[in-house]
C-alpha cells in the first residue's frame, strides 16, 4: 500500500504554506500526484435563489472576486509544490463550500491533508469544521496539520492510539505508508482492563505482530489514565513526553443536519492538538 494521490486543501489562511509544504514532502516521499483544492466560497445556487425571490441579477463581479482570491491561493500552492520538487501536480477550483468540495474530491485520493481550525485567523473562519467533516464523510484518511508549530517532516516518531475499535483498525491500516517510513513507532493502549472482550491477554501484542509483518517495528505501551485526566489529554500528554511528530488515531463521531458531533477523545485532540494527526473513520 502507498499513497499515489494526495489531496491538500488550499486557502488564504496564515498556515496554508506550512500545510502545502508538508503535503509536498509526502508527495515526494511517496512519488505521488499532488492535488491542490481551493474553494471560492461563493455558492451560485444561493444567489440564484435570492435573485429569483428578489428579481436581482446574479452578482458575477462578486463571483469573480471570490475566484480570483482562490486562484492566488492556488498560485501559491503551485509555487511551493514545484519549489519542493513535485512535478506531478494539479490545481482544482470549485464554488462549493470547502467542506463539501473536499469530501467530494477525497473519494478519489489516497490521503487528504487539511489544517486545524485557527479561531484567530479570519481567513480560516469558513472551514471551522473541515477536519471533522472530511474525516467523517470523506472515506479517506485525513492528515490534520496544527495551526501552531512547525512540521517539516513527520517520519521520526509516530504515536498510534490503539483501542481495538473499527476506527482504530482503519486508521492504523491507512497510516501504513507513513509508519513504514517512521524511525520509531509507539503503540499506546489506554485502560485496557476497562475494555472487556476487545484485547487479548497482552493488549496491543496482536496488532504489534501484524504491524511487524508489514515491516513496522512497534513498542507497545500500556497506560492507565490518572484521575481527572481524560484519554484525549492523556494521549496528547504522552505524545509530548515521547516527542512524537505524528499521532495516528480513529475518528469517532457522526453527522447530524447542519452539525458535526465528534466523540470526546476526537474532539479533544482536534481542539488541542500539538502535532499532525492522521485520522480515519
Amino acid at each position: 500500500m502507498s499513497y499515489k494521490t494526495i489531496l491538500v486543501h488550499v486557502d488564504r489562511s496564515s498556515r496554508a504554506d506550512a500545510r502545502v509544504a508538508l503535503a509536498a514532502r509526502l508527495a515526494l516521499d511517496e512519488q505521488a500526484y499532488l492535488i491542490g483544492a481551493a474553494s471560492s466560497g461563493f455558492v451560485p445556487e444561493l444567489y440564484v435563489a435570492n435573485a429569483m425571490m428578489m428579481a436581482a441579477p446574479m452578482p458575477l463581479e462578486e463571483l469573480e472576486v471570490c475566484r480570483a482570491g482562490a486562484r492566488r491561493a492556488l498560485d501559491n500552492f503551485e509555487k511551493i509544490a514545484r519549489g519542493a520538487g513535485v512535478d506531478a501536480i494539479e490545481r482544482r477550483l470549485g464554488d462549493d463550500p470547502a467542506q463539501h468540495g473536499i469530501v467530494l474530491q477525497a473519494r478519489y485520493a489516497d490521503l487528504v491533508v487539511v489544517g486545524q481550525h485557527d479561531p484567530a485567523d479570519p481567513d480560516a473562519g469558513a472551514t471551522r469544521d473541515l477536519p471533522e467533516y472530511a474525516a467523517l464523510q470523506g472515506g479517506r484518511p485525513v492528515l490534520v496539520v496544527p495551526y501552531a508549530g512547525r512540521f517539516d517532516r513527520i517520519d521520526r516518531h509516530a504515536l498510534v492510539a490503539w483501542d481495538g475499535s473499527r476506527s482504530a483498525v482503519r486508521a492504523l491500516t491507512d497510516a501504513l505508508p507513513l509508519l513504514r517510513r517512521t524511525g520509531s513507532v509507539t503503540l499506546a493502549v489506554f485502560n485496557p482492563q476497562r475494555q472487556y472482550g476487545v484485547h487479548g491477554d497482552l493488549p496491543g501484542a496482536d496488532i504489534a505482530l501484524l504491524l511487524a509483518r508489514h515491516g513496522v517495528k512497534v513498542d507497545v505501551l500500556r497506560q492507565d489514565t490518572p484521575p481527572g485526566l481524560d484519554v484525549g489529554n492523556a494521549l496528547l500528554s504522552l505524545a509530548a513526553d515521547i516527542d512524537a511528530d505524528l499521532l495516528v488515531m480513529g475518528a469517532y463521531g457522526h453527522m447530524r443536519w447542519r452539525e458535526v458531533l465528534m466523540g470526546g477523545v476526537t474532539r479533544t485532540v482536534l481542539q488541542s492538538m500539538t502535532l499532525p494527526v492522521l485520522m480515519s473513520h
